[in-house]
């Protein structure tokens, strides 16, 4: 557990140093706020904003440190992390969630040495990745039975897949597109807005036909055209983030993207966060 903390303060030191210069260039600029500061690491103005509103909100458990979310045949499964001791938590796991009540069954549970990361499910089989270790996991639904394991090069953040191909993201501007099957890499796209790279890309979801990216330690959702890596929109979604950092103090950033293919339902959670929001994009 201690090796874990260590490892996520680590993300944390490398990647609050990066938005720190962010924010530093950002203060030194004449630009308006709305503005980029050609960093790479926020959306440029011109970008669509897309519009929201809240359509309901569910139960969500405070440990469950929310890595990956996702809904099949009308169910909500959901992967977590373990960051280790000095922040409360249920471990690394991936299972089906009641969305009316927020109990959560941990189907397959990840050993200590693995931080769990993303989960996407495609052809009835379960793809669960980690962080650091690079082992990715599939199980057998509904009954989760460990099928394969496999290995891949680069850190392991986000996972969805649009119904042919697993995608996954690092926390760069990356998105690596694999085979189900064979678990091979086959491209890898890279994200941009109209000033460069758009960094740490994070949990993410397929929703008809674009990419939608949680951008870490930020209150925002990207849409992004998987052919191109362009970022056609974003959802600013700093109401909602500001009502838990007030009410949740021990709540987490913004992570979790879920797309109810059957009715068009969108959800979005946190790690840690006390409740999971359904939203509807305008």
């Amino acid at each position: 557990m201690i090796i874990q903390t260590q490892r996520y303060m680590m993300k944390n030191l490398v990647y609050s140093s990066l938005l720190l210069s962010v924010i530093l260039g950002s203060c030194n600029s004449n630009d308006n706020t709305d503005n980029n500061n050609n960093s790479g690491n926020t959306v440029e103005a011109g970008t669509p904003r897309l519009q929201y509103t809240v359509v309901n909100a569910f139960p969500h458990d405070t440990e469950s440190f929310t890595q990956g979310l996702t809904i099949h045949n009308g169910q909500m499964y959901e992967s977590t992390g373990s960051p280790g001791e000095g922040i409360k938590n249920n471990g690394s796991w991936i299972g089906p969630v009641d969305l009316a009540t927020g109990k959560a069954e941990h189907k397959a549970k990840l050993a200590p040495e693995h931080f769990g990361e993303g989960s996407t499910i495609l052809n009835n089989k379960a793809y669960y990745i980690t962080w650091q270790t690079k082992a990715g996991f599939v199980y057998d639904l509904p009954d989760f039975k460990l099928v394969k394991q496999f290995t891949y090069n680069h850190d392991g953040w986000g996972l969805t897949n649009d119904g042919t191909n697993l995608i996954m993201s690092d926390g760069s501007n990356k998105l690596y597109f694999y085979s189900p099957d064979s678990l091979k890499m086959l491209n890898i796209v890279s994200v941009s807005d109209y000033n460069g790279p758009v960094a740490n890309i994070n949990e993410l979801e397929y929703i008809n036909g674009f990419v939608y990216a949680n951008q870490w330690e930020t209150p925002y959702i990207l849409k992004i055209d998987p052919n191109s890596g362009k970022v056609v929109g974003q959802l600013d979604l700093s109401n909602l983030t500001n009502e838990i950092r007030n009410t949740a103090p021990e709540a987490d950033v913004l992570n979790g993207i879920a797309f109810d293919s059957a009715n068009g339902k969108i959800y979005i959670t946190g790690k840690k966060w006390p409740k999971v929001y359904e939203i509807k994009i305008q």
